[in-house]
């Protein structure tokens, strides 16, 4: 049985995103894209520590031997976790004013594949792109509008994908030795009036974990069967993304935003913004670090 949906902090993030959680740590790291903030939750001790940066950063996960690494505005960036100093990698889309980047993660490998947005709205101007080890970047998918939700199979032998505005989820073939990536197939469509997709996750019975804009809630679904498995409300409008954390990694955060809420929305869910967490009777599948 799921346990109730709690508010662990009532964040009021303008756009919370990319939870990721440290499994060596005990913590989840979070961004507020539009308060250009990386946050570092402790459960343990219920602290949430904010790391101011100097731009808009989309996700961010942690390195294996310490720091992390961004998807920002302006490419991909190494930064320092005690001091909040940010370092330019590599931008792949130097020259693009009008695109940032947006969600990302890490695939088993500890590659980090991370997408881009226009921040006008412009219809396919953003792509998919991984960073890998050796700090060379490849475009993976392109004539993406909104790049968001990723996730990879328990067996490795898929790759999910989310383009918002599509309203689908995407699986792909994936080797996961070169990180190729090929015959996408749409699995999952989410019906009219029930929001837009936006991040997700997956569990360790590979059914995936996705977040709803505008719909104030998670579904669950099989991914080989397209078929919806159950939905979790949630008490924020947007809610943009979830990863599974805790000892048991069998608690769900949840990452929600309150920009661009009309007053009378901000009224009904108060707790926009914020960072929830619900206990599961699954397990999750991991996060994995950057490992260059």
């Amino acid at each position: 049985m799921l346990g109730n949906v709690e508010l662990v902090i009532d964040a009021k993030a303008q756009l919370g995103e990319g939870p990721s959680w440290d499994r060596e740590q005990q913590v989840l790291y979070w961004v507020d894209i539009e308060g250009k903030k990386l946050n570092i939750f402790d459960p343990s001790s219920g602290k949430n520590r904010e790391i101011p940066v100097d731009q808009r950063v989309g996700a961010v996960v942690p390195r294996n031997f310490g720091g992390a690494i961004a998807a920002m505005e302006n490419g991909f960036y190494t930064l320092d976790l005690e001091t909040g100093e940010t370092r330019p990698i590599i931008d792949p889309e130097e020259g693009i004013t009008e695109n940032r980047f947006n969600d990302g993660k890490c695939d088993p490998e500890g590659r980090f594949w991370a997408g881009t947005m226009s921040y006008n709205g412009i219809p396919e101007n953003g792509a998919l792109y991984c960073l890998d080890r050796d700090m060379n970047v490849e475009k993976k998918v392109d004539h993406v509008s909104t790049s968001n939700g990723l996730a990879w199979s328990p067996d490795n032998r898929f790759m999910y994908f989310i383009d918002t505005p599509t309203k689908q989820v995407v699986r792909y073939e994936f080797d996961q030795d070169t990180g190729t990536i090929k015959n996408p197939a749409i699995v999952v469509e989410i019906p009219d009036g029930e929001g837009k997709p936006d991040g997700m996750t997956i569990d360790t019975e590979g059914n995936l974990w996705i977040a709803h804009w505008g719909g104030s809630k998670i579904s669950v679904w099989n991914p080989d069967k397209g078929e919806r498995l159950r939905t979790i409300p949630v008490p924020a409008l947007n809610v943009t993304s979830c990863t599974f954390g805790g000892k048991e990694m069998n608690e769900l955060y949840i990452t929600t935003a309150s920009v661009g809420m009309e007053e009378e929305d901000l009224r009904k869910y108060p707790s926009a913004g914020g960072l929830f967490k619900v206990e599961t009777e699954v397990t999750g599948a991991p996060s994995y670090p950057f490992k260059g």
